[in-house]
């Protein structure tokens, strides 16, 4: 674990310190937790009209492929990345050989022939990316884009601002969809997706010009900055898992939820990292899954919390907190067969007592996301 003082610095680091940030280490990274109002605000803020986070943590990178090796390009993931249409862009597991899930990721599309944008979670982005460099086995070039910064403008009133921002065109991008827009001379892959369950856009952009970018979205009256608390309470309401707490390299698709992740053809191709596993388990159930959890009463569930039902250890909870928008705790878990069905109850351990929680439907906050298409 990076002290403050070993780990790295963002492009909007200043802007946080000067924003009276509250920070912690995160992927190695220091990152802003909260802001002067607190999280919770920041939470509420970006329900109710636009967040603006700083994502730049994580890992981008670019890859060049000829059109006979997209297959090449598509080999270590669980979606159709090599016959995905310019413009558009796909959620995708990397797995391993056990069928776990190495990490999630967001590849886009670019307008350029044989030419995608791949954005990786900042734990283990190097190792996943030489590991991606290397599956690529010559046929394709992957280009780590070191020298990018990546900001999150998130909730229903982010695309006004962003339209504010960088042009009416934007209102053409459904979920899922990018495009290549020029900002006062910086070239932005600006992509309409995020992990709020929100409406918004994510911005990739030269690091030289984030701080300019971010003031000047700050200056939109719909927008307030964010931080890592926010994000984090925001994608939990949103049942959207967070990789290193409710999956890893030892958790499944299948028993993350996350089955409907592995594309028609790709189950027929039997190709990628761990499929024999995998489609084994999407053919006779997993022996665990991930679940939403509604505790009784205001206790929180915390990571590590150990479940308990039908007289014994069941599971433990992966991610939990207050929803604010729910104003009552929530928490993701894995619990074992038998016991994932909504309604089930089982029993968390806090703080040496015993706390009932019903297994719920997620997400716990219905998605937001834009859903119009571009036009023709």
């Amino acid at each position: 674990m990076n002290t403050p003082a070993e780990a790295k610095r963002t492009p909007l680091y200043g802007l946080h310190r000067e924003l009276g940030a509250k920070e912690t280490v995160f992927g190695g990274y220091l990152m802003p937790l909260a802001y002067p109002g607190g999280a919770l605000q920041e939470h509420r803020h970006t329900r109710a009209h636009a967040g603006l986070f700083d994502i730049s943590h994580m890992g981008q990178a670019r890859i060049s492929a000829a059109p006979d090796a997209l297959e090449r390009v598509a080999a270590p993931f669980t979606g159709d990345v090599d016959v995905l249409p310019a413009g558009d862009m796909l959620y995708t597991l990397m797995t391993n050989r056990q069928g776990g899930i190495r990490d999630d990721v967001i590849i886009a599309r670019l307008p350029e022939e044989g030419a995608f944008h791949i954005t990786v979670n900042a734990g283990g982005k190097a190792e996943n990316l030489a590991y991606l460099a290397e599956s690529l086995q010559g046929a394709a070039q992957l280009h780590i884009q070191h020298d990018k910064a990546l900001l999150a403008l998130q909730g229903p009133k982010a695309a006004q601002a962003a339209e504010a921002l960088l042009g009416p065109s934007l209102a053409g991008l459904g979920f899922m969809q990018c495009a290549v827009l020029d900002w006062r001379g910086a070239t932005c892959l600006v992509a309409r997706c995020g992990y709020t369950g929100e409406d918004g856009f994510e911005i990739s952009l030269p690091a030289e010009r984030a701080e300019e970018f971010a003031r000047a979205a700050l200056a939109c009256p719909e927008v307030a900055p964010a931080g890592l608390g926010a994000r984090d309470s925001l994608r939990l309401e949103a049942g959207l898992c967070l990789y290193g707490q409710d999956i890893n390299a030892e958790t499944t698709p299948v028993e993350a939820g996350l089955g409907m992740f592995v594309s028609k053809r790709r189950r027929q191709r039997r190709d990628f990292p761990g499929s024999d596993i995998i489609l084994a388990q999407l053919s006779e159930g997993a022996p665990r899954r991930l679940v939403g959890l509604l505790p009784e009463g205001k206790a929180l569930l915390r990571p590590g919390a150990q479940l308990h039902g039908g007289g014994g250890p069941v599971g433990a909870v992966t991610s939990g907190g207050f929803g604010a928008s729910l104003g009552a705790p929530v928490a993701l878990g894995h619990v074992a067969r038998g016991f994932d069905k909504p309604g089930s109850e089982v029993h968390a351990e806090v703080r040496g007592r015993q706390v009932a929680a019903r297994v719920a439907r997620l997400p716990f906050v219905p998605h937001n996301y834009h859903r119009g298409r571009k036009q023709a």
